[in-house]
């Protein structure tokens, strides 16, 4: 590797870090604005809309082209939306309401399990060994990660443990749909639209701008703009300046940053602290989870 090469790297790793570390802060933020009364409801509204609007203006400025679809792609990016981002993002900010911010991300970061599942019971392709110890890894990870080796489980918070699962089903579906359309699409492109169905989800479920109309204080409005706006926006546009640069299953290996930035940010300010059990757990599933993207990678 010459000396370019090795520079567009680094970038590669830092933009992914950053993009990481913003995914952090924003959990931490939200788990912020519920202890203060806000609903998941409310924030998935406003995140999506958010999203969509400064997304839309940005690429109405900069790159107008990628805002050209055929009407044929319109249920490609409806479901991109709706079973992807949509549901993604809303039982992601639903579990972090009830759970530990990192345990609520690191709940999420189990999706890749449910691409290999895919990958098996679907494609029909066999795993690996690595893949299979790595899918046994994760769930005795997250076996300890929600605390479930504690005799009271019916003191656990089993609302926000399904939530986390179900924000990894849902990335596991964003994930492989956006794969796919990303073969025809500009990643802005699939990010907008898919944010666009998912916004218009979330005006419909919740009375539509309704999480608007609250009178919050300047702290929690500038909570919101952050999840908004660089809580999603600007890391999804790292992330994608990042695989441009150095390979995907290395960004996403590298992603597994935010789990920990999480961790040490919500340790800071809400006081959130994962037990030694529980931190040991989350280790085993971050380092499942690279096995299993390096196994992806290899196949």
């Amino acid at each position: 590797m010459n000396k370019i090469d090795r520079r567009k790297a680094r970038l590669g790793y830092l933009y992914v870090a950053l993009a990481a570390i913003l995914f952090a802060i924003s959990g931490t933020a939200a788990k912020f604005l519920f202890n203060g009364g806000i609903t998941a409801f409310e924030l998935i509204q406003m995140r999506t809309t958010l999203a969509f609007s400064g997304l839309l203006v940005w690429l109405c400025l900069k790159e107008p082209a990628l805002l050209k679809i055929s009407t044929k792609s319109l249920p490609y990016f409806f479901s991109l939306g709706v079973f992807g981002i949509g549901s993604a993002q809303f039982f992601y900010l639903l579990a972090i309401s009830k759970i530990n911010v990192a345990a609520a991300i690191l709940l999420h970061y189990t999706g890749p399990v449910f691409v290999a599942l895919y990958v098996v019971f679907v494609q029909r392709q066999k795993l690996s060994i690595q893949s299979k110890l790595a899918i046994v890894g994760t769930l005795i990870g997250c076996f300890l990660v929600v605390g479930a080796y504690n005799l009271q489980l019916f003191a656990l918070n089993r609302g926000g443990i399904l939530a986390g699962f179900m924000a990894a089903i849902a990335f596991a579906v964003y994930s492989i749909l956006s794969d796919y359309g990303m073969r025809s699409h500009s990643p802005w492109t699939v990010l907008l639209y898919g944010m666009l169905f998912a916004a218009v989800m979330w005006n419909i479920l919740h009375p539509p701008v309704e999480a608007f109309l609250h009178g919050y204080s300047p702290i929690q409005w500038g909570c919101i703009a952050f999840i908004g706006i660089f809580g999603t926006i600007f890391p999804f546009g790292l992330y994608f300046k990042a695989i441009k640069r150095i390979k995907p299953t290395n960004a996403s290996i590298t992603a597994t940053l935010e789990p920990i930035s999480a961790g040490v940010i919500a340790a800071l300010f809400l006081g959130e602290v994962m037990v030694p059990l529980q931190i040991v757990g989350g280790l085993i599933v971050i380092g499942s989870i690279i096995i299993l993207q390096s196994s992806s990678a290899d196949r």
